[in-house]
């Protein structure tokens, strides 16, 4: 969900948001990239995050929009050294001056998902050795919980900075039962909403679709939608050709959910790649940049605004590509 910050003023994220806008305040370490002219003392739009965010002082005379962006390589390498003048971003038609611009690595509250149906039995020790390599590139002030999904979601491990523990509960899982993933979605974006950071995520590793959730994959894509919280999977589908429904829908399933939040899914077909996939994500998540600019479009109507945002530099490897929320709606009359 993109918020703007009217009447002259606006909380700018902590380093790098993993939302278009998010309600808690602006870290005083961040800069903004122009100086305005009245000077506003803030506290945050949540009061229940009081205790855990401090107001900013900032100057500010328009209303930003922030655009929480992500870049990869084609080997989906995270580029961590763009500037300002490497984006161009659009809304509908129309090019935006980029007046707020941020590159750092903050902390992060995240929620892995992890499957643990049936169908993981002879997935679950690589799937284990992604979790440990997820860890091992995060940044060290992060915080987790784990939800792992069979017949249902259950929390195996609430919010902690202790990744040892977690380990050592998911050692000693056995996978049966079928596949919540929906399920296991909605409590994650459920115990997200009291998360400690303003920057939040869910990594979903599973091998398939769903075939035993209460939640319907339209009201799943209209939480996350709606939510500040980006959505990333690592999908681990077989090519043999003799799949359940459940699993030959399971890649467009998991992309739908993950799309529209700015997060992607990726695809793992060999089971030796999946660790090296999770750790590549880890440090993705950790380089993500904040693109924010003054809409040029003023009117009150309450309509979907669309983004597009385009990265004006190619690596080695080729092309790059951006990973960003498509769109907002405006204010309402």
């Amino acid at each position: 969900m993109l918020r703007i910050w009217s009447e002259g003023a606006f909380l700018i994220l902590l380093g790098t948001s993993l939302l278009l806008i998010s309600p808690q305040s602006f870290s005083q370490s961040s800069t903004v990239s122009e100086s305005h002219s009245a000077e506003l003392s803030i506290t945050p739009l949540d009061s229940s995050a009081d205790t855990r965010l401090k107001a900013a002082s900032l100057r500010v005379a328009v209303d930003l929009v922030l655009v929480p962006v992500t870049v990869t390589d084609p080997l989906n390498r995270p580029k961590t050294d763009l500037t300002r003048d490497d984006f161009t971003v659009y809304e509908g038609t129309q090019a935006q001056k980029i007046r707020y611009f941020s590159a750092e690595d903050s902390p992060i509250s995240v929620g892995l998902l992890l499957d643990v149906s049936k169908s993981m039995q002879d997935k679950i020790d690589t799937e284990r050795a992604a979790v440990d390599q997820f860890f091992r590139n995060a940044n060290p002030q992060d915080d987790y919980f784990v939800v792992t999904f069979n017949n249902g979601p259950r929390v195996l491990s609430d919010v902690t900075q202790s990744t040892g523990g977690i380990e050592s509960e998911l050692g000693l899982l056995q996978p049966s039962g079928s596949t919540a993933l929906l399920d296991a979605i909605y409590l994650g974006v459920s115990k997200l909403r009291n998360a400690q950071y303003s920057r939040r995520a869910l990594v979903i590793i599973s091998d398939g679709g769903d075939n035993s959730s209460r939640y319907k994959l339209k009201e799943i894509k209209n939480l996350v939608a709606e939510s500040d919280v980006m959505v990333y999977a690592v999908g681990i589908f077989d090519k043999t050709p003799f799949k359940t429904f459940e699993e030959a829908m399971g890649k467009r399933w998991l992309s739908s959910i993950t799309d529209v939040t700015g997060g992607r899914t990726i695809t793992v077909d060999n089971l030796e790649k999946l660790p090296e996939t999770s750790a590549l994500l880890s440090r993705e998540l950790r380089s993500q940049y904040v693109l924010g600019y003054e809409s040029l479009d003023k009117s009150i109507d309450g309509k979907w605004r669309k983004i597009r945002v385009v990265v004006d530099r190619t690596s080695e490897a080729g092309p790059l590509r951006p990973y960003y929320r498509k769109g907002y709606y405006g204010a309402r009359p």
